[in-house]
């Protein structure tokens, strides 16, 4: 009997449980809510985070942990300011063989570590992977073509989870290069704050491009100086996932910073919905600091939300920077 637990019932993990739910017999969601639990249970549906996704028969929304216990795999679909304490909660609950799946996009406060890094610090002894690419729940959800990429360690652990995870909609390519493929998928939720506040404040297409151009050449420094392949950033879950936040207002990342453009404060622009981009900013630019990586452009992204900095004189200061060859 193949069986997964994909830990968190947001739009993203609910997308992804209806994914996995046809080569598995039985596909757990934990919902930290137990009304949500409850709710999932008895519409068959996310209507609070996904609406308009049936669940698939064989998915169970739980409100307990213990679910995990069941599981051959487990996708870690939680914010990522979380993870480190969910993590805590499945010490003694997960079987040796389990395989557990980080799937949120972030650098943890505090210990400048990437999410697998923390489930490797929580749990030393299961075996771990993560899965980053461009992808929205809402496209995954309904079934649209997507392709993400899953990186383990051991290149055999990546291809047999992509196996498991795999849909006829949903394709996944596997990597064994996972620094490159986390750094990717926390750092492009920065700049797409700073791609939204560009658009926002209407200064057109070819602004948005060289933003978007120029970002990639500051993620690609900062990965490669911590030992990412070229080629993982080149693909889907660094160039691909890059474009996809940056230039949509499905990405909460963009749409807080198209928001802070058209003039609100970074805090009422957030309206209290998770961007993980901006839980990410100030670490990001320390790591980059400690790394001796310019980053001028996630600079100007946390100056801003800490109302250090106007967007004028940030974008003054952008096109007021020395000049130099690309790179």
């Amino acid at each position: 009997m193949k069986t997964l637990a994909v830990l968190g019932a947001g739009a993203w993990g609910t997308a992804l449980a209806n994914s996995a739910a046809r080569n598995h017999d039985k596909v757990w969601i934990w919902a930290h809510e137990p009304w949500l639990a409850a709710d999932m249970r008895k519409d068959r549906e996310n209507k609070a985070r996904l609406p308009g996704a049936p669940l698939a028969d064989c998915i169970e929304p739980t409100d307990n942990l213990d679910c995990v216990r069941e599981a051959d795999h487990i996708l870690m679909v939680t914010p990522a300011q979380v993870v480190r304490s969910v993590c805590v909660s499945l010490k003694g609950r997960l079987r040796p063989d389990s395989v557990v799946v980080s799937c949120a996009k972030g650098i943890e406060r505090g210990t400048g570590l990437y999410m697998r890094e923390v489930l490797a610090d929580v749990l030393p002894d299961q075996p771990g992977a993560a899965l980053s690419g461009p992808s929205f729940a809402e496209d995954v959800g309904r079934g649209l073509p997507t392709a993400v990429t899953l990186a383990a360690d051991r290149i055999e652990l990546a291809e047999m989870l992509s196996d498991r995870l795999a849909s006829p909609h949903f394709r996944l390519y596997r990597s064994d290069d996972l620094k490159g493929v986390e750094i990717g998928g926390a750092v492009k939720n920065v700049l797409a704050i700073a791609c939204g506040v560009t658009m926002g404040r209407g200064l057109g297409a070819s602004a948005h491009a060289a933003l978007l151009a120029r970002g990639f050449a500051e993620l690609r420094r900062f990965a490669l100086a911590q030992g990412a392949k070229t080629e993982t950033l080149m693909g889907l879950s660094g160039l691909g996932d890059l474009a996809l936040t940056c230039s949509s207002p499905q990405s909460r990342n963009y749409s807080l910073g198209f928001a802070i453009g058209q003039g609100e404060k970074p805090q009422v622009a957030g309206r209290g919905a998770l961007t993980e981009g901006a839980w990410t900013a100030p670490i990001l630019t320390a790591k980059a600091r400690s790394l001796g990586v310019e980053m001028p452009i996630a600079e100007a992204v946390q100056a801003i939300l800490e109302e250090r900095t106007a967007v004028a004189d940030a974008i003054g200061a952008l096109m007021s920077r020395p000049f130099k060859a690309e790179g």
